[in-house]
C-alpha cells in the first residue's frame, strides 16, 4: 500500500488554476521535497492531502484511504504542520498539547505516554510550563512539530518547516526532521533549495499547478557536462574540445591563476572525463583541474522555470489569436 497517491488533482480558485492533474505516488518511509515558487500550488496540494480541500477533480489516497470520501480517517494517519501553525500563545506548551491530544482523539490511557514521546522526540522538556508566546520562534515550529506526531502518524506534512528561523534553529529543526523519518514517511514543502538537499530522497517540482519534475535528487543532478582547466595560452583549445565524442557545446570560463577554465556540454548524460583525459594525454597540455559539473538544484529548479516561461510565452499568441 502506498502512503500516497493521487490522481489528476485539479483546483481552481475561481478564473486561477491553483492544480492542473497532479499524478504521482509516494512509498512509505520516503522523505519528499515538494518544491515550487510562491503560489505553485504547494499548500493547495497539501490541504487537498490532509482533507482541508476538495479538489475539482482527481482523487487523493492516503493509506489506502480516499481522503475526500473518508476525510477523517485520512486525517488520523496524518501529522500536519501548516506554515503558520495554529498555536495559542497563552497556554503553556504541555497545556496546549494536551489539548491537541484530546481533539485528535488519543485514548486517555495513552495520552500521557505519548505526549512525553513528542515532547521528548521535538527536545521540549525543560519548556512544558512555558507560555508558548514567550517561547522563541525555533520553539515554537518545535511545538507545532509535537503537536503534529503526538498521535504517531503514518504521514507526516510539513509546510515551510524553516520559514522565519535563524541558521542555529535551522539546522535545529532539520535534524529533527531527519529523526522523524526514521519512523514517518515525510512530505516537506519548501522554496529553500538547500533544505531538501540536506533532508530529503526525492523531489517534485511544481510550477504554476503542474508537476513539472519527479526524481530523486541524484537523478536531478545528474550531469551532461564537465570543467577543464588548461594552461592559459594554449592554442587550438576550443576546436580540440569541440572534437570530444557527445560534446555539442564548449564554453570559455573564467581564468584561475595561470589556466583558463572550460566548460564542456555533452548531448546525453555520459561522463565526459575519460574522453577529455585522453584528449589531454594526446594533446600534451598542462591541467590543473578536471571534473565533472552536477547541476545543482538550483540549477534545475531554474531551467524548470525558464522552460515554464517559454512555453506560457509561446502560448499567448496563440490565445490572442483565437
Amino acid at each position: 500500500m502506498k502512503a500516497i497517491e493521487t490522481k489528476d488533482i485539479s483546483k481552481s480558485y475561481g478564473p486561477v488554476k491553483a492544480l492542473s492533474k497532479v499524478s504521482f505516488e509516494v512509498d512509505k518511509g520516503e522523505v519528499i521535497g515538494l518544491l515550487g515558487p510562491n503560489g505553485a500550488g504547494k499548500t493547495t496540494l497539501m490541504k487537498i492531502l490532509t482533507g482541508y480541500l476538495q479538489p475539482d477533480a482527481g482523487t487523493a489516497m492516503v493509506a489506502g484511504i480516499d481522503v475526500v470520501a473518508d476525510p477523517l480517517g485520512a486525517q488520523r494517519r496524518i501529522g500536519y504542520l501548516p506554515e503558520n501553525a495554529p498555536l495559542y500563545s497563552e497556554m503553556a506548551v504541555q497545556e496546549y498539547l494536551s489539548m491537541m491530544a484530546a481533539l485528535r482523539g488519543v485514548p486517555e490511557d495513552r495520552r500521557r505516554r505519548l505526549i512525553s514521546e513528542a515532547v521528548y522526540a521535538t527536545g521540549l522538556e525543560d519548556y512544558l510550563t512555558r507560555p508558548i508566546g514567550k517561547l522563541s520562534k525555533g520553539y515554537r515550529q518545535r511545538v507545532g512539530v509535537a503537536q503534529a506526531i503526538l498521535h504517531q502518524p503514518e504521514l507526516l506534512i510539513l509546510d515551510e518547516p524553516t520559514t522565519g528561523l535563524d541558521p542555529t534553529q535551522i539546522v535545529e529543526v532539520r535534524d529533527l526532521i531527519r529523526e522523524l523519518a526514521a519512523t514517518s514517511t515525510i512530505v516537506l514543502s519548501t522554496h529553500i533549495l538547500p533544505e531538501v538537499e540536506m533532508t530529503c530522497d526525492r523531489v517534485l517540482i511544481i510550477i504554476d499547478g503542474r508537476l513539472r519534475a519527479d526524481a530523486n535528487l541524484a537523478e536531478l543532478r545528474a550531469t551532461n557536462a564537465a570543467v577543464v582547466a588548461i594552461k592559459e595560452g594554449t592554442g587550438g583549445v576550443r576546436a580540440a574540445l569541440s572534437q570530444v565524442p557527445g560534446v555539442t557545446t564548449v564554453d570559455e570560463l573564467e581564468v584561475a591563476g595561470d589556466y583558463r577554465r572550460w566548460r564542456l556540454t555533452g548531448s546525453d548524460n555520459r561522463d565526459l572525463c575519460p574522453a577529455v583525459f585522453q584528449l589531454v594525454r594526446d594533446q600534451d597540455w598542462r591541467i590543473s583541474e578536471l571534473r565533472s559539473a552536477p547541476r545543482t538544484l538550483e540549477a534545475v529548479f531554474r531551467e524548470l522555470a525558464e522552460q515554464e516561461a517559454n512555453a506560457d510565452a509561446a502560448a499567448a499568441p496563440r490565445r490572442m489569436a483565437s
